[in-house]
């Protein structure tokens, strides 16, 4: 089958399989014929505020009236813009004086119920110039519009890329308004993937709707990995319809990855290495960990990493520097009300790493994250990953702080899910598995998570 625009290809599933299940979540329940009925409705009831490549900016939490509204865009010949519905004021505020959207879809909007009109005839086949348009997680400064490169078409039969199943029962597990959740749930619904959408992410629950709906693929991060995990009752839930698990977002420790691959088998498990704007991507397969442990894989459709140095020469093979990547074909993206940085057709996630002899990418971390301590490098996420092997951290951060003698110390926030455990039980902990400048010099215990649904977290409000 050939590529069609987005809101056509709803009628084609629709018309091949009415009553297969689209998207669920909790009860709630859409057919493919429903969605594709109730998204002309809701269309309609927008046909006179949305117009041909307009952006409409939807920040609704997860469940159908969201999915709902990017159908009714896509339909429109429009641009789904999704947005937190959690933003402050000041920050919403800023995003929608870039984004100028013809509407915005928020929780106030859709109290109720979405607006629909009674027609659900079918619409003009229309194709927006840009398939969605998702801010950036905001994790390292502003967040940004990234408007996809790709326009909002689709081969409903195809597949999405190499890592992402043909047919699959989808978890929805990360909230839809953030970039990595959105296109792989929207990418698989619109391939005839059916959703099965958590209105939020809680570990035991996600077991339990793998186990009640026979899920056959999930996209997760290592938040959630650590969630799942740690579930006293893990391995009494039945997770032998997972055909394949997809993490990304950010680094996964070692031994919490091991531990996945043993649980599930290392063919069950996926990594992907990528940004919001897709300038490139890396792909590993489990077993290709175990012989590489810690590597984030090698480029996938089309895709070619490098490591730099600070003066923009090339490293060599097990050189620390910056990554850099770039991609085959047009542009994958351009910002909304900015330019990105032009470096010669190469691009930047921010991250510093280094390659094998063989061409495998490892990733150390941020490089507005390295804490210099006395001269030496320190990455958090070295620490970070000790410090949730302890069994009663459920998650942690690891920031700078400024110190007199040193430039730098260490700092740690740690939430633990005790009140007797102590500083000092932390301490001990990392002294024995950490190099000393790597050991926290301060800490503070807090119980309360510090990354959201999506493993992301802003580190300068922890500095």
């Amino acid at each position: 089958m050939t590529s069609v625009p987005i809101g056509r290809a709803f009628e084609l599933l629709a018309d091949a399989a009415p009553d297969a299940v689209a998207v669920r979540c909790g009860d709630a329940v859409l057919t493919r014929r429903e969605l594709d009925a109730e998204s002309n409705r809701v269309a309609r009831a927008w046909a006179g505020r949305v117009g041909h490549d307009d952006l409409v900016t939807i920040a609704l939490p997860n469940g159908l009236d969201v999915v709902l509204a990017c159908v009714a865009t896509w339909k429109l010949g429009a641009t789904p813009q999704p947005m937190s519905p959690r933003l402050g004021s000041r920050e919403r505020e800023a995003i929608l004086d870039l984004v100028r959207p013809a509407l915005v879809v928020d929780e106030a909007f859709a109290a109720g119920g979405l607006e629909r009109s009674t027609d659900d005839s079918p619409l003009p086949a229309l194709s927006a110039s840009s398939w969605k348009a998702p801010t950036s997680s905001g994790s390292t400064g502003r967040p940004k519009i990234v408007r996809a490169g790709a326009a909002a078409t689709v081969d409903p039969g195809g597949q999405v890329a190499p890592f992402v199943p043909r047919q699959a029962v989808q978890l929805v597990a990360g909230p839809l308004f953030h970039a990595a959740p959105f296109a792989y749930a929207m990418r698989g619904l619109m391939t005839g993937h059916e959703l099965v959408v958590m209105p939020r992410f809680d570990a035991a629950e996600a077991l339990r709707t793998i186990e009640r709906h026979h899920v056959t693929w999930a996209v997760l991060v290592p938040t959630m990995m650590h969630r799942i995990w740690r579930l006293p009752d893990r391995e009494t839930h039945d997770v032998s319809s997972l055909e394949s698990v997809l993490h990304l977002g950010a680094r996964c420790p070692p031994w919490l990855k091991r531990g996945w691959l043993e649980w599930l088998g290392p063919e069950r498990v996926v990594e992907v290495y990528a940004g919001t704007e897709s300038q490139g991507l890396a792909m590993i397969s489990g077993p290709e960990w175990l012989e590489r442990p810690g590597s984030v894989g090698r480029g996938v459709s089309g895709s070619e990493f490098m490591i730099v140095r600070p003066d923009g020469t090339r490293a060599e093979a097990g050189e620390l520097g910056e990554i850099v990547m770039r991609r085959d074909g047009p542009p994958t993206y351009s910002y909304v009300g900015e330019r990105p940085p032009d470096r010669d057709g190469w691009h930047s996630l921010g991250d510093a790493g280094w390659t094998d002899a063989d061409g495998y990418l490892y990733v150390a971390d941020r490089l507005d994250d390295v804490i210099v301590t006395g001269g030496v490098k320190v990455h958090p996420a070295d620490v970070e990953a000790v410090l949730e092997e302890h069994p009663d951290v459920r998650s942690s951060v690891v920031v700078p702080r400024d110190d007199a003698e040193r430039g730098q110390v260490v700092h740690a926030v740690v939430d633990v899910d005790r009140s007797d455990v102590t500083e000092a039980t932390l301490l001990a902990w990392a002294r024995a598995r950490l190099d000393p400048e790597k050991v926290p010099r301060s800490w503070r215990l807090v119980r309360h998570p510090l990354r959201d649904d999506t493993g992301k977290v802003r580190r300068r409000h922890h500095r």
